[in-house]
């Protein structure tokens, strides 16, 4: 099953890639790719919130190894999580975040590797952090400002935290972090080199592309929703039938379909809530990074429980 989820993402990856040359070439022709924020919004319920909506069903598989029956333990602790989350950004939103960009890094970089790399050694972990620790450090690198708007408008007014940001891009430490990530690349693609490894520079280079040519939201998104989300769900739908994928993948729309909807559902109403006191724009913003966050803590959780107990 391994070598053939290789093959589907390197082919997934090689596609992507060449997309992004593509809007490369788009955005010179036309100058300037502006997307609203709720199209993005969209594209993030629909696409990137899906790929972690069987959470309920490895849930399950939790409750099992740990011998409880009750799948509303699971809930409850899923959305007691998730909403504490929130709590805490309102109430500490520097802190929050920074430990959101750290986790996030780590995340990204270990399921869009992970399936290339054999071993769970400190070091390979290590490396993940840094490979996708690229997602967090290319919109600041070349759209500092626009990043540090985002930044604003998601309640962080620590003047400490933005002047330590100015200091990190004046003193060049931002290439630092990407020669670094750079390097985590290089490591994980030579470590029992295979041709189907150069998934990781086709990734590297989208994502500078990406975040070269676009805005950071629109950046984010199209990483988001069609290489980070669409890689897991690949691995999904390998999990729900691993003989045939196209099966696999109708099984898996129909299982993702209720959590997604009813998600969408708490955004919308989120997004009412948040209009009556900030312009349409700042509310998608804000409930586009703050909900990730949510989110993203009792869904990585729960992989970590699930890998722990199954050892």
């Amino acid at each position: 099953m391994n070598i053939l989820i290789k093959k589907i993402n390197f082919k997934h990856s090689f596609i992507f890639f060449l997309l992004c040359n593509i809007l490369t070439f788009l955005f010179i022709k036309i100058n300037y790719l502006s997307v609203s924020p709720i199209i993005c919004l969209s594209l993030i319920l629909i696409i990137g919130v899906s790929h972690g909506s069987l959470d309920h069903l490895k849930g399950k598989k939790l409750l099992k190894i740990l011998r409880f029956d009750n799948i509303f333990i699971f809930y409850m602790a899923y959305i007691s999580l998730a909403t504490f989350i929130v709590i805490f950004w309102i109430s500490f939103p520097t802190i929050s975040l920074l430990i959101f960009l750290a986790v996030a890094s780590y995340h990204f970089g270990k399921e869009d590797t992970q399936f290339l790399i054999e071993g769970k050694t400190y070091l390979n972990q290590s490396l993940f952090f840094f490979k996708g620790f690229l997602v967090i450090l290319a919109p600041l690198f070349f759209h500092f400002d626009e990043t540090i708007s985002i930044f604003k408008l998601l309640l962080i007014e620590n003047e400490i935290f933005y002047s330590s940001l100015s200091a990190i891009e004046n003193n060049k430490l931002l290439v630092i972090g990407i020669f670094l990530s750079t390097l985590s690349s290089i490591f994980l693609f030579i470590k029992k080199f295979e041709i189907k490894k150069f998934i990781i520079f086709f990734d590297y280079f989208s994502i500078i592309i990406l975040n070269y040519i676009l805005t950071p939201l629109i950046a984010f998104t199209i990483y988001f929703c069609f290489l980070h989300s669409v890689r897991h769900i690949i691995s999904l739908s390998f999990e729900l039938d691993q003989k045939n994928l196209k099966r696999g993948f109708s099984i898996f729309i129909k299982k993702a379909i209720p959590l997604t909807m009813l998600t969408a559902t708490f955004c919308l109403m989120g997004l009412y809530f948040l209009k009556n006191n900030y312009d349409f724009d700042s509310a998608i913003l804000k409930l586009i990074f703050i909900g990730l966050a949510s989110l993203t803590f009792p869904h990585i959780l729960l992989e970590y429980l699930i890998e722990k107990n199954e050892k």
